[in-house]
């Protein structure tokens, strides 16, 4: 089973951020005390217990919305329910039952998917009196939390955790790759292409996800897991607007993958719904590959390139290290050179450098590096590889807070051109040793 997703809704202005960060123990989610603020979806992943699930945080509903952004809100809110295994109602003890809580609370029930009904802002026993005026919402049983303080936490949580659906991570033995990106760039097309090749062999994988279309196919001899994102359809008169409403479907392919083909359109611009894709493949630490796809309808092919490449690197600049391919899924032009980069990339992932050669590394890229903290030289004692899958460092210092992102990219550089992990990006930590904590 692939990780469940628990949605939160409500009214602008309940707490629902505040309960996103708690739960996700982050500061992500905008906290201001304005209504209507999240504009858009958040998503990350949370843990309770050795329980695994991803949060997702919406924007207020409103029944009529008074402007056409509070329609996007709503129409987030209905989506993003679709979509989660469990939705959390969060309830305003201080403002009291509304006409909008009864609306969204017909909807959940509607819905048919499991709710828990919660009533934020109750600060402590003798405030959950404020329990009995929700009761009207049809709930068997309502939860008093406060999101701010955490009061009631503990139980909210507990009981939310027993009716998550089972997750099982998943155990395969070949890469996992997800065709992700906005639609109509052509990913089913490429999925179509890709699975029709005469050298693979194809294997249906039936209701791995309830969201995506798994299949397995053998290239030379090679197994590969598919994961094909599926298509959204609009619905009735609601107007989705189906480039927002793709994210958390991406998300669920994007976290069960190994390396992610972000799909984009050569024949349209890089839009802020590609550089969202491509941000979640890096913060899931998952490798990639952009594909170009279309590019039987470019004109002037060469100088097409580089006017693209140009436009990637700086659209995409926390990326660097993602190499480029352009295809026709529909042509079937040059889909043979996905399989061969996604090899290459897959050992690059799996790559582990000796201490040894790292620390080589480590000492001539700071040799004749300075940096003082109040008139105190900064050391850097080593640095090591703690893990690959994307591979992960430890740098050791005596003042690890000195180490400021411009100086840890400029030690990624430095580990790229010595050692390439192309196609993967790298984590690098700082640690202070156990003598200089003292």
């Amino acid at each position: 089973m692939p990780k469940p997703i628990v949605v939160i809704v409500g009214r602008p202005n309940v707490g629902k951020s505040t309960l996103f960060n708690r739960m996700t123990r982050s500061h992500t989610a905008i906290v201001e005390n304005v209504p209507g603020v999240t504009r858009d979806r958040n998503y990350l992943d949370a843990e309770w217990e050795g329980k695994f699930f991803i949060v997702v945080d919406t924007g207020g509903f409103y029944p009529k919305p008074p402007e056409d952004i509070f329609l996007q809100i709503k129409e987030h809110a209905i989506f993003a329910i679709e979509e989660g295994d469990v939705i959390v109602h969060l309830l305003d003890g201080k403002d009291g039952l509304t006409p909008s809580d009864m609306d969204l609370a017909r909807l959940l029930r509607a819905s048919g998917k499991k709710v828990l009904w919660a009533v934020n802002k109750i600060d402590g026993p003798t405030r959950e009196e404020r329990l009995h005026d929700f009761y009207q919402i049809g709930a068997e049983e309502l939860w008093p939390v406060s999101a701010a303080t955490g009061y009631g936490y503990d139980d909210f949580m507990d009981k939310l955790i027993s009716i998550l659906p089972l997750y099982v991570e998943e155990k395969i033995d070949y890469p996992k790759i997800a065709v992700v990106g906005r639609p109509n760039v052509g990913k089913s097309t490429l999925i179509n292409t890709l699975l029709s090749k005469k050298r693979m062999i194809v294997n249906p994988v039936p209701g791995t996800t309830r969201d995506s279309i798994d299949s397995i196919c053998t290239y030379y001899g090679r197994k590969y897991l598919l994961i094909d994102t599926a298509g959204l359809k609009r619905k009735g008169k609601v107007g989705y607007s189906i480039e927002r409403f793709s994210m958390v479907r991406a998300i669920r392919s994007i976290e069960r993958c190994d390396i992610a083909l972000i799909v984009i359109d050569a024949n349209n611009a890089i839009a802020e719904q590609d550089q969202k894709i491509a941000g979640i493949v890096e913060g899931y630490g998952k490798s990639a590959i952009f594909l170009l796809n279309k590019w039987d309808l470019v004109d002037k092919p060469e100088e097409a390139y580089k006017i693209l490449v140009d436009k990637l690197s700086r659209k995409m600049w926390f990326m660097p290290y993602v190499p480029v391919l352009t295809v026709s899924a529909l042509e079937k032009k040059r889909i043979t050179n996905i399989f061969p980069m996604i090899d290459e990339i897959i050992k690059e992932r799996g790559k582990r450098i000796p201490t040894a050669d790292l620390n080589r590394f480590f000492r001539e890229a700071l040799s004749g590096a300075y940096l003082s903290v109040k008139g105190k030289a900064v050391k850097f004692y080593y640095i090591t590889q703690v893990k690959t899958e994307p591979p992960a460092f430890v740098v050791f210092t005596n003042y690890p807070s000195t180490l400021k992102d411009t100086y840890l990219r400029f030690i990624e550089k430095g580990l790229r051109n010595r050692f390439s992990f192309k196609g993967t990006p790298i984590r690098i930590y700082v640690k202070t040793k156990e003598k200089d904590r003292r």
